[in-house]
């Protein structure tokens, strides 16, 4: 089959093209030259362009389409407004409130905690962080608002106990003391340190008695120390001046029995 399509293709011998001619050619054209070239923009009349380049203005909003926003303000719970009740009996009678932050201690750690201050009459109160951020803000505690940011603890005490308290919270790391009120006066951690190595009341009550009375004991002895002074130089005195009667009388007898012999 091939041989006969080349046969009906080709041209045969004796006609009056004696070469074979294919049937199509492949003229090459030359490329036209492209003369034409866009110059660059020069950068300063870029920058001039773009200084002086028309910004539309937004239109305005029509007065009916926007609606002003209305805050709904929500209703404080039943619940909340006993917890802030108590929370101020709270700061009312304790004299030791410590801030603590809790680091995700679990269950039974917190349990053996909480026996531990509790030998110590401290307890361990938790409050939402909403509800005592409302009741520091509007009280002469707002100081120690940005101290309850997280999980905060509250640990409370009627006396303040504060080296109890260290040495509890120093076996439970999780448990990071922030700060305390103690009798009124807001203080950092450091503070808090500086006040558990104060000597005790009694001690220091103890240690006023026996300075006053040494002051009183000294009193005493200075405002005697003239009289009992003075009396004892009277009492010499008499004495010198019998001891010199005496001597005098003796003289005056021995001068009569010379003048009689």
């Amino acid at each position: 089959m091939a041989a006969t399509l080349c046969s009906r293709l080709l041209p045969k011998s004796g006609t009056i093209l004696d070469g074979w001619l294919p049937l199509s050619q492949i003229v090459r054209h030359g490329s036209k030259a492209v003369t034409c070239h866009r110059k660059p923009v020069h950068f300063l009349k870029q920058k001039l362009m773009a200084v002086t380049e028309y910004i539309p203005p937004t239109p305005a909003a029509p007065p009916g389409a926007l609606a002003p926003r209305v805050r709904q303000t929500e209703e404080e719970s039943a619940l909340a407004v006993l917890l802030r009740k108590y929370l101020e009996t709270l700061f009312k009678e304790f004299k030791m409130i410590a801030m603590v932050q809790n680091n995700a201690i679990n269950a039974e750690d917190l349990m053996v905690l909480k026996h531990k201050l509790k030998r110590h009459n401290i307890s361990v109160k938790f409050f939402p962080n909403h509800v005592t951020r409302s009741f520091l803000s509007n009280s002469i505690y707002s100081n120690m608002w940005p101290l309850f940011v997280g999980q905060t603890v509250i640990i409370v005490s009627k006396e303040p106990k504060v080296k109890e308290m260290l040495q509890t919270l120093r076996h439970s790391p999780q448990m990071v003391l922030l700060g305390a009120c103690i009798e009124n006066a807001l203080l950092s951690y450091q503070g808090i340190l500086n006040y558990s190595k104060l000597p005790s009341m009694t001690t220091i009550q103890g240690e006023l008695v026996g300075g006053l009375t040494m002051i009183t004991s000294q009193t005493v002895s200075m405002l005697l120390h003239h009289p009992a002074h003075l009396s004892a130089l009277l009492l010499q005195y008499v004495k010198q001046q019998g001891s010199g009667d005496s001597t005098n009388a003796v003289t005056d007898k021995d001068t009569i029995k010379e003048a009689a012999a």
